[in-house]
């Protein structure tokens, strides 16, 4: 190399410095792609995520050839550099060419490359495959007994090489991709998919309309009375039962009933035969198992039963779309008009309104983990029923009781403190 001019050595050096900054940022880059975005890429047929994802499949081949190549452009990089300085300097260069080329190659080729394919992966990764796979091909030999020597290594160690990462997300990691999505995602999308993640939380009995809440039909009463309350009914199904809510005889959709007052006979007997038969869901069902069930069943509406069979409350179909897209309407009055606010900030509530409805109305974090509703929560705290009306702090909120009545609270002033 002493007959080789100095020009010639300076751009080789350079050429083998630009080579090592290459095999650097495609090892980055290759690693740091998203493997979502790329499988989603290559299912679009993407030539470039197609290119990596081959690569991809047998990562140790892949390091293998990139070390192969950086190693060999380095080490190539380090002789050049110490005959170029020896040339120059004489046995001194030795010790400046380590020095200078050390601080080149982690400028060069190994910080600032690196950094830009972290950043920047796909626009790293995809190019670099058009180089990668064909030395792979020129180079199978040596990097087949490189890994070879390695994979036998880490099976000494219980590793298996061959073993595919698991990419699988579970629930928490995909909420926290939902959260960190907010540049891509629209924030009302986001908060769709994860009130998705959050049905399996949530039973039907938080979600449900309470038994004391349900608008239904005794099949007791005079015929005309009934037929009254049909006509002046707001809502498509009507429960129908006999004497009381846990004796359900059917459910009647208003489009039979329309079909019931076409007869020239209209009886009690016509209108059961024009009612579907009731069905039931358990208390403890999460809400994502029963919207499955309520597919598989054909269904709007159910009766929540505890264990006992007791009726406890109705769930619909709506009532879980909801939990997914929100209410249905905006103003906070008619989200629930339990909830009235005050001019002083705090909120007359109603004392059967449920937490879960409290803390979505007005985004609030009263505790959810116990009683479901806020008669319910004052009354565990107090562990009494209380006679005249009190006042009390639950975490950050002030609760103070307006009326109290048949053994339970039925107004209290609810204000956030802090």
């Amino acid at each position: 190399m002493n007959d080789i001019p100095l020009g010639y050595l300076f751009a080789t050096l350079g050429l083998l410095i630009l080579f090592s900054a290459f095999f650097s940022s495609s090892e980055t880059g290759m690693m740091a792609l998203n493997r979502y975005r790329l499988k989603h890429l290559t299912q679009n047929g993407h030539p470039g995520a197609l290119r990596a994802s081959r690569l991809l499949e047998r990562p140790d081949r892949l390091i293998g050839i990139i070390l192969i190549g950086n190693n060999f452009v380095n080490i190539f990089a380090s002789a050049i550099a110490t005959v170029i300085a020896v040339r120059l300097w004489g046995d001194a260069g030795i010790a400046i060419a380590t020095g200078a080329l050390t601080l080149v190659i982690l400028i060069f080729a190994e910080v600032t490359p690196k950094t830009l394919a972290a950043l920047h992966p796909e626009g790293i990764a995809f190019p670099a495959s058009l180089l990668l796979i064909p030395l792979l091909w020129l180079l199978y030999p040596a990097v087949w007994v490189v890994n070879g020597i390695a994979n036998g290594l880490l099976h000494l160690f219980g590793v298996n090489p061959k073993a595919h990462t698991d990419h699988h997300l579970n629930a928490e990691e995909l909420r926290t991709v939902v959260h960190e999505s907010k540049q891509k995602l629209p924030k009302k999308r986001q908060g769709m998919l994860i009130n998705i993640l959050d049905l399996e939380k949530v039973s039907v009995e938080h979600i449900m309309i309470p038994r004391n809440e349900i608008i239904g039909i005794d099949i007791e009463d005079d015929l005309k009375p009934i037929i009254d309350q049909l006509r002046a009914c707001q809502h498509t199904r009507m429960p129908i039962f006999k004497g009381d809510i846990n004796n359900l005889i059917g459910v009647l959709h208003m489009r039979n009933f329309s079909r019931f007052l076409m007869r020239e006979e209209q009886t009690k007997a016509a209108l059961l035969q024009e009612a579907s038969d009731p069905y039931f869901v358990p208390e403890n069902t999460p809400l994502h198992t029963q919207m499955f069930n309520f597919q598989k069943e054909k269904q709007r509406l159910g009766f929540v039963v505890d264990e006992y069979g007791d009726v406890q409350g109705m769930i619909t179909l709506d009532d879980i779309l909801e939990e997914i897209v929100g209410e249905f309407t905006t103003d906070v009055a008619d989200i629930n008009q339990d909830i009235t606010p005050r001019s002083d900030g705090s909120f007359y509530i109603d004392g059967t309104a449920t937490i879960r409805e409290i803390n979505k109305a007005l985004d609030w974090e009263l505790p959810s983990d116990g009683p479901k509703t806020l008669n319910g929560l004052i009354v565990e705290r107090l562990e009494s029923i209380p006679e005249n009306n009190i006042c009390l702090t639950v975490n950050d909120y002030r609760i103070e009781t307006v009326l109290i009545k048949d053994n339970m609270i039925k107004t209290a002033t609810v204000n956030r403190v802090s």
